[in-house]
């Protein structure tokens, strides 16, 4: 059970980025989208339409996009892996004298990269993960899950989407729209801050920049909006 509980932990958090990520894009995109089409249509119909399509289309995009993208990285790193087993099998020496020139170059002193070299000589599978390791940057025991990766995607896109849109669903839209974007902008702050949890970094400047990203899509979203308003374009 422990063991369950672990490896399920590891996958999270090696699914952090598409979590941060689908729930960032999901704010920000859908926060400037239906910002701009409130201040050019005020209609909360064309808000509330827009707002669901745009998050039913992007996180099935981005939840594909997100498997897609993951299953190449890992196929990419599994082929790199195999071959790298092969030439451990066929030519071990060469690859002793490549990893020896590694240690050397890490700045361990020559009898102890000597020393390293010839232990690891003694075990493939070390051998197999240190090779991978260095030269290759891959990690043979990691279980990332491309599929997982894309649930998590999709699901977080769809949450943050609803945090910009939920106000109109309730609200009349000019009294919908400060709500909308207060609450988005305070929610991608607290994700900056979340982030911290896992990255150490300091809570306020990481707090800060994902908020400056969403005040960029906002103004965006307002301009474009401002624009359709002026030409009169009203459907």
């Amino acid at each position: 059970m422990n063991n369950i509980i672990q490896n399920n932990k590891i996958r999270f958090i090696q699914s952090l980025r598409d979590v941060v990520f689908g729930l960032e894009d999901g704010m920000v995109s859908t926060l400037g989208a239906i910002t701009g089409i409130a201040i050019g249509s005020q209609s909360r119909f064309s808000v509330v339409l827009a707002g669901l399509v745009i998050i039913s289309v992007e996180s099935i995009s981005m939840g594909i996009g997100s498997y897609v993208s993951n299953k190449s990285e890992r196929d990419y790193d599994i082929r790199k892996l195999r071959e790298q087993k092969l030439d451990i099998r066929n030519q071990p020496e060469i690859e002793k004298k490549d990893l020896l020139a590694t240690y050397k170059k890490d700045g361990w002193p020559d009898q102890v990269a000597l020393q390293m070299a010839d232990a690891v000589m003694q075990n493939k599978r070390l051998m197999l993960v240190e090779k991978a390791y260095h030269e290759l940057h891959v990690l043979p025991q990691q279980n990332s899950s491309p599929k997982i990766n894309g649930i998590y995607m999709f699901f977080s896109y769809i949450i943050g989407g609803f945090v910009p849109l939920l106000s109109y669903l309730l609200l009349p839209v000019k009294l919908a729209m400060p709500f909308s974007i207060a609450f988005t902008l305070g929610g991608l702050f607290l994700l900056g801050i979340f982030t911290t949890v896992y990255t150490k970094q300091p809570i306020f400047k990481s707090g800060i920049r994902i908020f400056l990203i969403g005040s960029v899509a906002l103004l965006a979203g307002i301009a474009m909006g401002q624009f359709a308003r002026s030409l009169g374009i009203d459907g």
